[in-house]
């Protein structure tokens, strides 16, 4: 039985995350903590998918840039006490759900608890 050290596991992480991914048409989130409510929070923002894969604004067909830009409003902010309490409403219950890809319902449950690991310590939460 070969075991994998911590630098391994990251490192296969890190060349898996240079892979091409389709984005979700259904759109994308923001996650961020909110600390004084020991809330995580999920904004979900429509996006559309141009003929090269790049999320585009809806509105104006603009390629979305990944370093910010002009301020976007999203389509619904989700919240919730736990990764699995957030996961859940973007999940389950009466459709429709913002999330169409399962690769996308897979990095979201990821991220979401990391995000639970930060809020619980305390610590600041970047989003990969």
């Amino acid at each position: 039985m070969t075991i994998f050290s911590v630098e391994q596991r990251r490192s296969l992480d890190e060349r898996l995350s240079q892979r091409f991914i389709a984005l979700d048409p259904a759109g994308y989130f923001l996650i961020k903590l909110d600390p004084e409510a020991g809330e995580l929070i999920a904004e979900h923002y429509g996006n559309g998918i141009d003929e090269r894969g790049l999320a585009t604004d809806p509105d104006t067909g603009e390629v979305i840039s990944c370093r910010g830009g002009g301020p976007r409003s999203p389509l619904k902010t989700y919240r919730g006490r736990s990764a699995k309490e957030l996961g859940m409403a973007l999940t389950e219950g009466d459709g429709p759900h913002p999330i169409s890809c399962l690769d996308h319902a897979l990095y979201l449950g990821r991220e979401l608890q990391k995000a639970e690991r930060c809020l619980e310590e305390g610590s600041a939460y970047i989003q990969d």
